[in-house]
């Protein structure tokens, strides 16, 4: 007999905050629109309380640690993370009983939480999101000595355990699901592929005005965590070679994120002479995002080849394309999966021939236009979150039992002619015509007079 009762799911993030964390709240959203009961414990971001409750999701908080440097400093932060975690999972119990705990990676740590309450009835869930030891390797490269053979050690037997614990597994794409299987030992039943698709019906493109390309002409972006192995500084020197050696003052670029090297490109930016040109906006939330990338000509994925890069789902790549923004990556495994025909590809590394596929591409408008409004099709009717939705609440109604609601309604995508939630017009995503013509010019809703140039 299927159980009846809504089932409480807590979700454990320590790498970022809730919302900000983007996959974790779409599955918050589809748990609740399914009638799961759920809770978060995770980081504080600037200004958050230490418990909120947000669209019916119950947020508990905690102030995060201080950065990390080196193994003692990491060491350090995995720890009180995980004992501020503890504590507040017994905060949420008092509240309500929970049925499954889900873990999100990074770090692989949590199993150890979820031993003692698996020994109370609670499931546990991984969502595996990132490749600690590729993550390591492609900081590090492969240890030669004791400490660093040690260091990367430890984190493969933490994996290990993590796999090892789960009741089930969930993949962000079919490579994670096969090192899953191979590496950690999880028979492939227990593993489902969620990726981390753009919910469509919100991410979507807008009709915007000059003033966010600053007077450029074609304003160039890069959407993401800036951390070393980004490959964000890639993007400041094709904007050298751009404006500097082809003498572009026609292009301006964007980076819209934070990180760890963000004060480090931003000193790069001014000794490349490049500061009348770069933008950083840091933290960014939807409105900042949909204006950016509705008003660019191009999104960059510069994401390098490494262990862990190649085997990775990179969301920036998807969320371009959400806004028909056409994409320029480097030619890696998984963001070939995600960009299918839909973006120009550079064989990694060749960081001149990246600056001169951005500019062959500003050039010609039709083929941003061929490109931008196909990448909006494929995201919408192959990359969309709902049917990653379904499959991520299946796991959980497998699980436990429930007999769900369902996590979307199937609807299609709004008229032209109507606005979003901030007061900007829609583009018409039912009519191709007008689409290519927005994905090539990236127009201005008709009869909007031009903003005066910023030169």
């Amino acid at each position: 007999m299927r159980r009846q009762r809504a089932p409480h799911v807590l979700i454990i993030v320590q790498n970022l905050p809730v919302p900000l964390d983007r996959r974790v709240w779409l599955e918050c959203q589809a748990l609740k629109a399914a009638g799961y009961e759920v809770s978060v414990i995770c980081p504080k971001g600037p200004g958050d309380p230490a418990y909120a409750e947000l669209d019916g999701v119950h947020l508990y908080k905690y102030a995060p640690p201080r950065q990390a440097e080196g193994a003692l400093g990491f060491a350090w932060e995995f720890a009180y993370c995980w004992v501020r975690t503890a504590w507040l999972s017994l905060k949420v119990r008092r509240r309500a009983r929970f049925d499954v705990i889900q873990a999100c990676n990074p770090p692989d740590t949590y199993w150890a939480l979820a031993l003692p309450w698996k020994a109370a009835g609670v499931r546990f869930v991984f969502d595996h999101h990132d490749l600690n030891p590729e993550v390591y390797r492609s900081r590090f490269g492969e240890p030669t000595g004791f400490v660093g053979k040690l260091q990367l050690a430890v984190l493969e037997w933490l994996e290990r355990r993590t796999f090892r614990t789960a009741d089930r597994v969930i993949s962000t794409n079919t490579s994670y699901q096969d090192i899953a299987v191979r590496r950690g030992g999880v028979p492939r039943g227990h593993t489902t592929v969620v990726r981390s698709g753009p919910d469509t019906t919100k991410m979507r493109p807008v009709h915007t005005d000059d003033t966010v390309r600053r007077g450029g002409e074609h304003l160039v972006a890069y959407l993401g965590i800036m951390g070393p192995q980004d490959g964000v500084d890639g993007v400041l020197e094709a904007a050298n070679r751009i404006v500097h050696e082809h003498g572009r003052t026609d292009f301006r670029f964007v980076l819209l994120g934070f990180g760890d090297c963000l004060e480090d490109l931003k000193r790069q930016s001014t000794e490349l002479g490049l500061d009348d040109y770069v933008e950083f906006t840091g933290r960014v939330g939807p409105e900042q995002i949909t204006r950016y990338l509705s008003a660019a000509s191009i999104g960059l994925s510069p994401d390098p080849l490494s262990p862990l890069n190649d085997v990775s789902t990179m969301n920036k790549t998807m969320e371009y394309m959400a806004y028909a923004l056409p994409v320029v990556a480097y030619r890696l495994t998984e963001t070939v999966v995600s960009g299918g025909d839909c973006a120009v590809y550079v064989e990694p590394g060749d960081s001149a021939g990246l600056a001169d596929a951005v500019v062959a591409l500003a050039d010609d408008p039709a083929r941003r236009g061929e490109l931008g409004a196909a990448g909006r099709r494929r995201a919408e009717q192959v990359l969309d979150w709902r049917p990653q939705a379904e499959a991520y609440v299946s796991v959980y109604d497998g699980l436990t039992g429930f007999e769900s609601a369902g996590p979307f309604p199937d609807g299609p995508p709004a008229a032209g002619g109507s606005t979003d939630q901030w007061g900007n017009p829609l583009v018409d995503l039912t009519d191709d015509g007008a689409l290519r013509a927005f994905a090539s010019a990236r127009m201005m809703a008709p009869g909007a007079e031009p903003a005066p140039s910023a030169s």
